[in-house]
């Protein structure tokens, strides 16, 4: 049984790294074919040294993230089978009725020393990668000091959530996954509204949009599309990248919504105002509820799935573990390690989910601002600033791209 567990997880780990790696390469063949015969639409977005910097960029980022792939996958089957995790499990909790504390911060401390091979690899795609097309705009100081901030409030955050639910696993008994996962449901929640308030500060300065013209035409959007907002949030984005968003947060009393800096410093007035509208087109079609839903359904059915792992020997035997001397935490670790081979299949029907939503908000902003001409100039904007790719393989955007292509959202709009 033990053989069959490990034959099965590591023919799964081999078949989403050689999916990835083909996608990669179909994309970058793809980028390549199109390189010096764009489509006759693109040459209104972007001139052509824009657009061959763009695929210079494409393809820089694709040979990334091959040597990424790759790397990660090495690193897994190196942890899982050198039986450093049994050790150090062994080291720091030992024995099968340990601390709930102990074993959450075994949990995090894994999760933790995991991050550190990847360390390099941050680096480089923010200072090497990112800075030699233009977009980082931080420095090392910053990028320590978000790692540091990151690691306090996880640890900070994590620990006693992980503590609750292990606890809940002795307490409760059978059925202990339905109330561990409407906790960390509940958490979720909880995030949405905290999150702007309290850990986002850490990271970012937000500033009320200043009064003037802009900040009354989108209150008065917000107004007749029945958005319900308490104020417009300006988040000085331009210190860490030249890319550029906006998005809203939270729901109720406690909804925000914010525009990084960037994006006001690239767009005028009229198309900041689409891009608005089609960020309340999310609010106002129910897609945040409709995720929140989905996301409840996947997350119920992880919880289910570890419930049935925790009580099979075989699964923890397989990577080293004692299953009679072992606490919950092993199931916990090897489960969240191993999950993303199977969510990693699902990511075109949830992409594809995603693209719905987006010709939805897009369709709701043309008809709140008069027409798609304000929808379209805004998103060629942001497809030029951005060097985004602008002709990705099919087969690659169903895998990747959670938004339609920019050919895509002009035809949808016109």
């Amino acid at each position: 049984m033990q053989t069959l567990i490990l034959v099965i997880v590591f023919s799964a780990l081999a078949a989403k790294v050689v999916w990835e790696c083909f996608l990669l390469t179909l994309n970058m063949r793809e980028v390549n074919r199109r390189r010096h015969a764009p489509p006759e639409a693109l040459r209104e977005v972007m001139d052509e040294q824009t657009y061959e910097k763009s695929v210079q960029y494409t393809l820089a980022k694709g040979h990334f993230s091959l040597f990424s792939e790759v790397f990660g996958a090495l690193l897994l089957v190196l942890v899982l089978l050198s039986g450093v995790l049994p050790w150090l499990y062994g080291w720091m909790v030992g024995v099968p009725d340990a601390s709930v504390w102990l074993e959450g911060l075994f949990l995090i401390l894994v999760f933790f020393l995991l991050s550190l091979p990847g360390l390099p690899l941050d680096y480089y795609a923010q200072f090497i990668l990112e800075e030699r097309f233009g977009f980082n705009k931080s420095t090392v100081a910053l990028w320590i000091s978000d790692r540091i901030k990151a690691t306090i409030i996880s640890v900070a955050i994590a620990l006693p959530l992980l503590a609750l639910i292990l606890f809940l696993i002795d307490w409760i008994g059978n059925y202990w996954w339905f109330w561990a996962f409407t906790v960390f449901f509940v958490f979720q929640l909880l995030m949405m509204i905290l999150y702007p308030m309290l850990i986002l500060p850490w990271f970012n300065k937000l500033s009320p949009l200043p009064d003037g013209e802009l900040r009354d035409r989108l209150m008065n959007l917000a107004e007749r599309t029945g958005f319900k907002a308490r104020t417009i949030q300006v988040m000085d984005g331009s210190k860490r990248s030249g890319h550029s968003n906006a998005f809203f947060t939270g729901f109720g009393r406690f909804r925000r919504i914010v525009l990084f800096d960037t994006l006001i410093e690239q767009l005028t007035e009229d198309e900041l105002e689409a891009v608005l509208a089609h960020e309340i087109g999310h609010y106002k079609k129910g897609h945040v509820p409709k995720m929140l839903i989905l996301s409840a359904v996947f997350g119920l059915a992880a919880f289910a799935v570890l419930a049935w792992l925790l009580n099979t020997p075989a699964f923890v035997e397989a990577f080293g573990f004692s299953f009679a001397d072992s606490g919950y935490a092993p199931a916990f670790l090897l489960f969240a390690l191993l999950a993303g081979f199977i969510t990693f299949w699902l990511s075109p029907l949830m992409n594809r989910l995603s693209r719905t939503h987006e010709y939805q908000a897009d369709r709701f902003a043309r008809d709140h601002v008069g027409g798609p001409r304000p929808m379209i100039s805004s998103l060629r904007k942001l497809s030029e600033k951005n060097l985004s790719n602008l002709t990705p393989h099919p087969l690659y955007s169903a895998f990747h791209y959670s938004h339609p292509t920019l050919l895509e959202r002009e035809a949808a709009l016109k």
